[in-house]
Protein backbone atom coordinates (compact mmCIF):
# COMPACT_ATOMS: atom_id res chain seq x y z
CA UNK A 1 0.00 0.00 0.00
CA UNK A 2 1.28 3.56 -1.06
CA UNK A 3 2.47 6.40 1.56
CA UNK A 4 -0.18 8.83 2.02
CA UNK A 5 1.06 11.98 -0.44
CA UNK A 6 2.57 14.51 1.59
CA UNK A 7 0.83 18.07 1.28
CA UNK A 8 2.73 21.41 -0.56
CA UNK A 9 1.95 23.08 2.51
CA UNK A 10 3.86 20.43 4.96
CA UNK A 11 6.89 19.52 2.76
CA UNK A 12 7.26 22.92 1.36
CA UNK A 13 7.51 23.77 4.82
CA UNK A 14 9.94 20.60 5.62
CA UNK A 15 12.56 21.20 2.82
CA UNK A 16 12.39 24.89 3.85
CA UNK A 17 13.33 23.96 7.19
CA UNK A 18 15.86 21.27 6.45
CA UNK A 19 17.59 24.01 3.58
CA UNK A 20 17.93 26.93 6.56
CA UNK A 21 19.48 25.00 9.33
CA UNK A 22 20.53 21.46 10.38
CA UNK A 23 17.06 19.46 10.28
CA UNK A 24 15.98 16.91 13.03
CA UNK A 25 15.39 13.64 11.67
CA UNK A 26 11.57 13.99 10.87
CA UNK A 27 11.67 16.90 9.18
CA UNK A 28 14.42 16.00 7.19
CA UNK A 29 13.14 13.24 6.63
CA UNK A 30 9.80 14.82 5.57
CA UNK A 31 11.66 16.94 2.88
CA UNK A 32 13.73 13.75 1.69
CA UNK A 33 10.20 12.15 0.75
CA UNK A 34 8.29 15.23 -0.40
CA UNK A 35 10.99 16.08 -2.92
CA UNK A 36 11.02 12.03 -4.26
CA UNK A 37 6.80 12.34 -4.60
CA UNK A 38 7.41 15.68 -6.34
CA UNK A 39 10.18 13.70 -9.16
CA UNK A 40 7.30 10.83 -9.33
CA UNK A 41 4.79 12.99 -10.30
CA UNK A 42 6.91 15.08 -12.68
CA UNK A 43 8.37 12.10 -14.43
CA UNK A 44 6.03 9.14 -14.10
CA UNK A 45 7.20 5.26 -14.91
CA UNK A 46 8.90 2.52 -13.67
CA UNK A 47 12.08 2.28 -15.29
CA UNK A 48 14.25 4.14 -13.33
CA UNK A 49 14.85 4.05 -9.05
CA UNK A 50 16.16 6.80 -7.11
CA UNK A 51 16.97 5.54 -3.83
CA UNK A 52 17.93 8.03 -0.60
CA UNK A 53 18.56 5.55 2.04
CA UNK A 54 17.26 5.23 5.17
CA UNK A 55 14.37 7.69 4.27
CA UNK A 56 12.65 6.66 1.20
CA UNK A 57 12.74 5.43 -2.69
CA UNK A 58 10.43 5.90 -5.59
CA UNK A 59 10.28 4.84 -9.51
CA UNK A 60 9.96 7.05 -11.88
CA UNK A 61 10.93 7.48 -15.51
CA UNK A 62 8.50 6.30 -18.38
CA UNK A 63 10.55 3.07 -20.36
CA UNK A 64 11.14 -0.46 -20.01
CA UNK A 65 10.19 -1.65 -15.75
CA UNK A 66 11.40 -4.22 -13.97
CA UNK A 67 9.41 -7.22 -11.50
CA UNK A 68 11.53 -8.56 -9.38
CA UNK A 69 15.15 -7.94 -8.30
CA UNK A 70 17.51 -4.92 -8.65
CA UNK A 71 16.27 -2.58 -11.21
CA UNK A 72 18.47 -2.33 -14.45
CA UNK A 73 18.53 1.70 -13.64
CA UNK A 74 19.49 3.05 -10.04
CA UNK A 75 19.92 6.26 -8.51
CA UNK A 76 21.78 6.45 -4.94
CA UNK A 77 22.87 8.92 -2.52
CA UNK A 78 22.52 10.03 0.79
CA UNK A 79 20.27 12.63 2.07
CA UNK A 80 21.69 16.11 2.03
CA UNK A 81 23.51 15.34 -1.13
CA UNK A 82 19.41 14.65 -2.71
CA UNK A 83 18.10 18.05 -1.17
CA UNK A 84 21.04 19.59 -2.73
CA UNK A 85 20.08 18.78 -6.59
CA UNK A 86 16.30 18.40 -6.18
CA UNK A 87 16.41 22.25 -5.10
CA UNK A 88 19.32 23.50 -6.89
CA UNK A 89 21.68 23.83 -4.38
CA UNK A 90 24.49 21.96 -6.32
CA UNK A 91 24.59 20.67 -9.94
CA UNK A 92 23.84 16.64 -10.84
CA UNK A 93 27.38 16.48 -12.65
CA UNK A 94 29.38 17.84 -10.18
CA UNK A 95 27.86 16.10 -7.35
CA UNK A 96 28.27 12.79 -9.85
CA UNK A 97 31.66 13.13 -10.56
CA UNK A 98 32.68 13.61 -6.75
CA UNK A 99 30.63 10.46 -6.62
CA UNK A 100 28.15 11.46 -4.40
CA UNK A 101 25.70 10.28 -6.01
CA UNK A 102 25.62 6.14 -7.56
CA UNK A 103 23.90 6.30 -10.55
CA UNK A 104 23.86 2.59 -12.75
CA UNK A 105 21.77 1.74 -16.30
CA UNK A 106 21.49 3.64 -19.04
CA UNK A 107 18.35 5.58 -17.96
CA UNK A 108 19.93 6.61 -14.36
CA UNK A 109 20.87 10.19 -15.09
CA UNK A 110 18.17 12.53 -13.65
CA UNK A 111 19.71 15.69 -14.97
CA UNK A 112 16.69 16.56 -16.92
CA UNK A 113 14.34 16.68 -14.32
CA UNK A 114 16.24 18.20 -11.54
CA UNK A 115 15.91 20.99 -10.07
CA UNK A 116 12.56 20.18 -9.01
CA UNK A 117 10.04 22.98 -8.35
CA UNK A 118 9.12 22.26 -4.76
CA UNK A 119 7.74 25.68 -3.47
CA UNK A 120 3.89 25.33 -4.28
CA UNK A 121 2.68 25.95 -1.15
CA UNK A 122 1.89 30.01 -2.60
CA UNK A 123 0.26 28.72 -5.71
CA UNK A 124 -2.40 27.05 -4.04
CA UNK A 125 -2.18 23.49 -5.44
Amino acid sequence: MPLPKIPDAVGGDAVRRALATVADRNTEATAVRYLLQLLADEVPGNSVEVRVPPFGAIQCIEGPGHTRGTPPNVVEMDALTWLAIATGGEEWATVLSEGRISASGSRADLSQNLPIRWDRADEGQ
